[in-house]
């Protein structure tokens, strides 16, 4: 059956699904997290073995919606206030976390002879993380809500912030464009909006609640917040940020609601479907 075509993208979809399913819950049985058995998942099942669910656009997509409402659940899991506490802490680890792998990637590929630029992209590829697998497994163990759980929560979000500057410092080396006034203008725009969203969406969100609260409609909450998460998601990445940090931002939004447990509830088995296709197509 042709991969790409309706049926073809179904039974991998449903692939995909079951197979992170299964193989999280024998994860789980041996002591390790579930997310660990998703990631086996993509690549017993992705085209580097059994190529039964392809690479293809539309699983990307699905990825995409289900990473985006991954970060938008731990931010609404996640106490705002108690995040700026461990603020100092977090950029702490958060430099340390791509200052030592930048340089080492840096050196090692100097001491091998490559030119400088080289050695910047391969010190820039190892800091690359992902704080969709950090936010996961620290919920699965279950110390999202600790003091130390925060700390690196925030040094996730603030490593997907430095990393796009980082990726725009390397892009403008590469096209051997000035990196002064890049660095500048990728930090001004990641961190800026971060704030910007959470402070002016505070607000947003409160009347978009007290708004949905009077509607009778079936899964009328849901669909605004997930809505929200999705807008802010493109507004993110229109102003040069993440997607996923819209997500997170809108998260902490509407967890400040009255509301909060409520949505909570509901988008859990809407993220228990979507986000394990991330982790496949990282696998």
């Amino acid at each position: 059956m042709e991969p790409h075509s309706g049926p073809g993208i179904l039974l991998a979809f449903a692939a995909a699904l079951l197979g992170a399913k299964v193989l999280g819950e024998l994860a789980e049985r041996i002591g390790q997290p579930s997310v660990l058995g998703e990631l086996l998942a993509g690549v017993i099942l992705g085209p580097s073995l059994l190529g039964w669910v392809p690479v293809s656009e539309a699983l990307l997509v699905l990825a995409q919606i289900g990473v985006i409402l991954l970060l938008f659940e731990v931010g609404l899991e996640t106490d705002l206030g108690e995040l700026v506490r461990v603020g100092v802490p977090a950029l702490n680890v958060a430099l340390a976390g791509m200052v030592m792998p930048f340089a080492g990637g840096f050196f090692l590929t100097r001491a091998l002879g490559h030119p400088v630029v080289t050695s910047v992209f391969v010190g820039a590829a190892l800091t690359a993380t992902s704080i969709g697998i950090t936010a996961r497994v620290l919920s699965e163990l279950g110390v999202l809500d600790t003091r130390e759980g925060r700390i690196i929560l925030g040094a996730a979000v603030v490593d997907d912030v430095l990393g796009l500057v980082v990726l725009a410092v390397v892009s403008q080396m590469g096209t051997g464009g000035g990196a002064a006034g890049t660095i500048v203008r990728a930090t001004v725009l990641a961190i800026g909006f971060l704030l910007l969203a959470v402070a002016a969406g505070i607000p947003i969100g409160r009347r978009l609640i007290r708004i949905v609260g009077r509607a009778n409609v079936r899964g009328v909450l849901l669909a605004a917040a997930v809505g929200l998460a999705l807008l802010m998601s493109v507004a993110a990445k229109r102003a040069g940020s993440a997607e996923i940090v819209g997500a997170f931002a809108t998260g902490l939004v509407l967890a400040r609601t009255n509301r909060r447990h409520d949505i909570d509830r509901a988008v859990k088995p809407v993220v228990d479907v979507f986000a394990p296709l991330f982790f496949v197509a990282v696998g």
